[in-house]
């Protein structure tokens, strides 16, 4: 095994090393390929491509330029990244507007970006999910006592990005349809805060 060689790159030793990735010949061609590979992989935000780039030492003007022509040619696009991106959480998560422009700030989208795609989704599909997300977990909750219960339900929904409101009107009307007693629950003024 003595003969084989090290697939790492020189630059990513010198990284692994503690120094600084020494930039590479052609600094432009570099970003592209790095930048086609990531995009190859799943979709990336300007903001996430930049970061890479800057990791294998690509020089901010070169990065600047290749990103720039990639969002010409339409192979970066951080609104329909992010319209994606909320389709695709809330469908398949039920996360709400909250956590969703969590997640897309984290991956450098702007805060413009992320109003209008996160205006989507309408009142009525968040209470649908909301509804949804709790009758999944409300088999699991059954041994618990109501107010622990009513606990645990809005606390899954808040940490899901769902207003304190819509999370406790949803789990009360779960929990009553289930036969609990509604009045024997915490008032609507114990989540607040």
């Amino acid at each position: 095994m003595a003969g084989r060689r090290n697939s790492r790159s020189r630059g990513e030793r010198a990284e692994e090393a503690g120094g600084a990735p020494r930039p590479p010949a052609d600094p432009e061609a570099a970003a592209r390929e790095v930048c086609l590979r990531l995009l190859t992989l799943s979709p990336r935000t300007r903001s996430q491509l930049a970061e890479a780039l800057a990791r294998k030492g690509i020089p901010e003007e070169v990065a600047d330029h290749v990103l720039g022509r990639f969002t010409e040619v339409g192979l970066i696009d951080d609104e329909a990244f992010a319209q994606a991106w909320v389709r695709s959480r809330h469908t398949g998560k039920g996360l709400a507007p909250r956590a969703l422009s969590a997640e897309l700030r984290r991956r450098g989208v702007a805060d413009e970006t992320i109003k209008e795609a996160v205006s989507e989704l309408h009142p009525e599909d968040l209470e649908e999910a909301a509804r949804t997300l709790v009758s999944r977990k409300l088999r699991t909750t059954r041994s618990l006592d109501p107010d622990r219960r009513t606990r645990r339900l809005v606390g899954m929904l808040a940490r899901k990005g769902y207003s304190p409101g819509l999370a406790y009107r949803v789990v009360k009307e779960a929990l009553a349809g289930e036969g609990a007693d509604p009045d024997g629950l915490p008032e609507d003024g114990f989540f607040d805060g």
